[in-house]
């Protein structure tokens, strides 16, 4: 018996409601291979096809999108930048406005590393107490606390305090010392982001950066004294333990002071700007951390002259004067000359 001739429109409409050469072959009553040969006759391609589209017995709800919507993230992210930029803009020079008449004191103490066994706390205390005296402020320069993390961690066990007793150190230096600014070291960068020191701070109302304080002191005689403070200025010298911030003041950086610790020596010169005549006044200041296990085994010399500078601005005198800025070594005798200068004026 011969097979029934199934024409080409009735192939065509089989192959369009299945899209699949089997299920169009079964409603033909041809076998898949005879489906597949006419249907390549017919300029179908067979091997293209795909499986039968499941019956739409159940749809899934989609669920929401779990974050913001693009445009809203692009107009949060401009905002959160003009917010940086402002934040950033203005810290190239803070302003602060010196509302007393005459000379003032900045005491700038050197490294604390309040919580090592090697620091000189009774010092350090007696520093604090003398910013106290009128016109007198306090700058730290960082290295709050040894902050030891990750591996290091280990040496609270080489140490008489535990990390606990060590903030508690902290809080007890700032909360006692009336400040201008601190700033932040590498062991206070250590903490990463969550820096306790400054949320220390915030509690009472002390200025803190993470690493540089640029500062424009503006008396009411309209003098501005620019007193820049960073933890390192890049550079080292085995003949110059000032060689980092030297460098920078030769290479461009030309405000009144330029000060830095970190490296715990002591160092001072004083540069002329030979453009505006100013006198720039580098120090490199050392620690509290009088005995270091660290610096004996490295071999260090011992280039401290004190864990602190002194430093007496006296507006009445002219911008290329260079007693403008006086350094003082023993904060106590800078705190005398002070009195002794504000008496005068």
């Amino acid at each position: 018996m011969t097979a029934m001739k199934v024409d080409d429109n009735a192939v065509l409409a089989a192959w369009d409601r299945s899209r699949n050469t089997t299920s169009a072959a079964i409603a033909l009553g041809m076998s898949t291979s005879q489906t597949r040969k006419r249907l390549r006759a017919l300029g179908v391609s067979a091997d293209a096809a795909q499986p039968p589209a499941p019956a739409d017995e159940f749809r899934i709800t989609p669920l929401p999108d779990d974050d913001i919507p693009i445009e809203d993230l692009v107009a949060h992210r401009i905002k959160q930048f003009k917010k940086k930029a402002a934040h950033r803009e203005a810290a190239k020079l803070m302003r602060c406005d010196v509302n007393i008449d005459g000379p003032i004191g900045l005491l700038v103490f050197g490294d604390p590393h309040v919580d090592d066994d090697g620091c000189d706390l009774e010092t350090l205390r007696a520093h604090s107490d003398l910013t106290h005296t009128p016109a007198v402020w306090g700058c730290n320069i960082g290295d709050t606390t040894n902050n030891w993390v990750g591996r290091l961690a280990r040496l609270y066990a080489e140490q008489g305090t535990s990390a606990k007793q060590a903030w508690a150190l902290a809080e007890w230096f700032v909360k006692r010392t009336r400040w201008l600014f601190l700033i932040g070291g590498n062991h206070d960068a250590w903490s990463g982001a969550g820096d306790p020191l400054q949320w220390i701070c915030r509690q009472h109302d002390a200025l803190y950066q993470s690493s540089e304080v640029r500062m424009g002191l503006t008396f009411p005689n309209g003098r501005e004294v620019i007193v820049n403070a960073r933890h390192d200025f890049a550079g080292r010298s085995q003949w110059n333990p000032a060689h980092g911030v030297m460098k920078a003041a030769t290479m461009g950086v030309r405000d009144h002071v330029l000060m830095c610790g970190h490296k715990h020596v002591s160092g001072y010169a004083v540069l002329k700007d030979p453009e505006s005549g100013r006198a720039i006044h580098t120090l490199q200041i050392a620690s509290y951390k009088v005995y270091d296990r660290y610096a004996i085994e490295r071999g260090f010399r011992d280039q401290s002259l004190s864990p602190a500078a002194f430093l007496v601005i006296d507006p009445s005198l002219p911008e290329t004067h260079p007693d403008l800025v006086k350094v003082f070594w023993d904060p106590a005798e800078g705190v005398r000359y002070l009195n002794w200068r504000r008496n005068q004026a």
